[in-house]
C-alpha cells in the first residue's frame, strides 16, 4: 500500500490542529465536555490545538456530515490557525473523510483514527501491539479506496481472454485479510497462554483486585501509590494500556494481586472494544472491582454510566434488578483533594444516602485515605471467612503446607490413639482447624 496516503500511523507530533466537535440533535450530550474531551486526546498525541469548535448538526449530510457554511467556518479557523490537521470528534464514513478533506484542502481525522494513533504509540507489549494493528487494519480496510484511487490495476492477462486482472485495491484488501488472520491467530493464541495464567493464579491463594475506571480517572497513580510501582502515570488520556499486575499486602491478607487496566472511553471505536477484550477479560478473574472515579470532573456521572455499560456488557455487573454482580465493587472518589468545601458537603450527603454501596473517598496524587481503601478490600477479602477442620495424614505435607502458608491456623495437633481417626487411614493423622476464604476453601479443594 502508498503508506503516504494512510489514514493513520501519520499524524506528525507537535502539527497544529481544529478540533470540531459535530453534536447531532436528537442524540444528547454535553458539548463542553465532549469537546474538552477530544482536546485531551489531541493533547496525548502530541497534537498542538489552535481552536476547538462545537458545531450544531440538525441533519447529518452524507456525503460530508456538515453543511457548506459550517465546512467554509472550519476552513476559516484553520487558515486563522495556521492548522494542519482537522479533529472531528465523531465516527466518518470514509467518503465523509475524503470530502472533506477535498473541501478543506487539509488532512482529516476521526475520533476512531485518532484514538487509533494514540493507542498504537503507547502499546507496549507485544499483545497490546498485536491487538492495535488488528484495529487499525480493520479501521484501515474500508478506506483503502482513498489510497489508490489514481491506480486502475496492478496487473492483468493478455489479450481479451486474460480479463482484467486484480487492481490494485484488490491487492491491498487481500494483503490485509491476509495480515488480519495471522494476527487474529497470534492473538489466539496470546488469549490461551493468559487463561493459562489465569487458571494458574486460580490454583494460587492470592485474591486478585482490579482497578478500572474512565481514562485519566487516576489509577495508574493510584496504582503506583498502593505498590510503589513505577507505571506510567501521567494527565493524560489513555497513559496507560497494557495491564500490570503487582503484589500488595492488606490488613489481614498477606499477599494479594492488584492489576492496573486500560481505561475506558465513551464512544470506544468498536474495533479497539474487540480488539481489547482479551485485556478486559483480566477484570473477570477479579475478587474485586475497584472503581476509580474522577470526582473533580464535571462529567463524573456521566463517566461512570461508561465505566458500568462496559462492565455490564462484561457480566461483571447487575443488568437486571435482583441480579447480584460477579465481583463485589468498591467506588473510590479520586482527586478529593480538588474540590471546593460546597462540592465536598454535597458530596458528602450522597455518600450518606447510599449506605448499601462501598464508597471511599482519597487522593492517589497526596495519598490521603489510601490506608482506609487498603482497610476495606482487606475487609471485604475475609468477611465471609469461615473455620473449617481438616484431618490430613501427617504424610500428606502438600496439603499441610499449603493450609499453613495460605490460611489462618487456628489449631493443629496430631491425632493419638483414642481421638477420631479417618477411617481406611494409616498412620499418624493431623487435625488442622483453619480459616479460609469460600475462594481458599474452592481452591484447596482442587489440590
Amino acid at each position: 500500500m502508498n503508506q503516504d496516503d494512510d489514514l493513520v500511523g501519520e499524524v506528525a507530533r507537535g502539527a497544529r490542529a481544529v478540533v470540531v466537535c459535530p453534536v447531532i440533535r436528537g442524540r444528547g450530550g454535553d458539548g463542553d465536555a465532549r469537546v474538552e474531551e477530544a482536546k485531551g486526546l489531541a493533547l496525548a498525541i502530541g497534537l498542538e490545538v489552535v481552536e476547538a469548535i462545537i458545531i450544531s448538526v440538525r441533519e447529518p449530510k452524507a456525503g460530508t456530515l456538515f453543511g457548506e457554511g459550517q465546512i467554509q467556518n472550519i476552513a476559516t479557523a484553520c487558515t486563522l490557525g495556521e492548522a494542519e490537521l482537522v479533529v472531528v470528534d465523531g465516527a466518518l464514513t470514509a467518503i465523509q473523510q475524503r470530502n472533506l478533506e477535498e473541501k478543506l484542502k487539509r488532512k482529516v481525522i476521526d475520533r476512531t483514527g485518532l484514538i487509533l494513533e494514540i493507542f498504537g504509540e503507547r502499546a507496549r507489549t507485544a499483545e497490546g501491539r498485536l491487538q492495535v494493528e488488528l484495529a487499525h487494519l480493520d479501521y484501515q480496510a474500508g478506506r483503502l479506496v482513498r489510497s489508490w484511487t489514481h491506480l486502475e490495476r496492478q496487473r492483468g492477462g493478455f489479450g481479451f481472454l486474460g480479463g482484467p486482472g486484480e487492481t490494485q485495491i484488490e491487492s491491498d484488501r487481500r494483503m490485509i485479510r491476509d495480515r488480519m488472520a495471522r494476527l487474529r491467530r497470534e492473538l489466539e493464541q496470546v488469549r490461551r497462554t493468559r487463561g493459562l495464567h489465569r487458571s494458574r493464579r486460580g490454583k494460587a491463594p492470592w485474591p486478585v483486585v482490579a482497578l478500572v475506571g474512565y481514562t485519566n480517572a487516576g489509577k495508574s497513580t493510584l496504582f503506583n501509590r498502593l505498590t510503589g510501582a513505577d507505571v506510567m502515570a501521567e494527565d493524560l488520556l489513555f497513559a496507560t494500556l497494557d495491564p500490570t499486575m503487582r503484589a500488595i499486602r492488606l490488613p489481614g491478607v498477606d499477599k494479594a494481586i492488584l492489576s492496573d487496566t486500560v481505561g475506558f472511553i465513551s464512544d470506544l471505536p468498536t474495533q479497539l472494544v474487540a480488539a481489547f477484550r482479551a485485556t478486559l477479560e483480566e477484570v473477570t478473574a477479579a475478587d474485586v472491582i475497584v472503581h476509580v472515579r474522577d470526582i473533580a470532573n464535571p462529567d463524573s456521572q456521566a463517566q461512570k454510566s461508561q465505566v458500568l455499560d462496559v462492565l455490564a456488557e462484561l457480566g461483571l455487573v447487575e443488568t437486571e434488578e435482583g441480579e447480584e454482580p460477579k465481583a463485589p465493587i468498591v467506588e473510590v472518589w479520586n482527586k478529593w483533594d480538588l474540590l471546593e468545601p460546597d462540592r465536598m458537603a454535597d458530596l458528602e450527603e450522597e455518600r450518606a444516602r447510599r449506605k448499601g454501596d462501598k464508597i471511599v473517598t482519597l487522593s492517589a496524587l497526596t495519598g490521603e485515605n489510601c490506608d482506609d481503601l487498603l482497610e476495606v478490600l482487606g475487609h471485604m477479602l475475609t468477611a465471609e471467612a469461615q473455620s473449617y477442620v481438616f484431618v490430613l495424614p501427617a504424610s500428606d505435607g502438600q496439603r499441610i503446607a499449603w493450609l499453613r502458608a495460605h490460611g489462618d491456623v487456628i489449631s493443629e495437633d496430631e491425632l493419638v490413639a483414642g481421638d477420631e481417626i479417618e477411617e481406611g487411614e494409616q498412620g499418624p493423622q493431623r487435625r488442622l482447624t483453619v480459616r479460609l476464604t469460600p475462594r481458599e476453601f474452592g481452591r484447596y479443594s482442587h489440590l
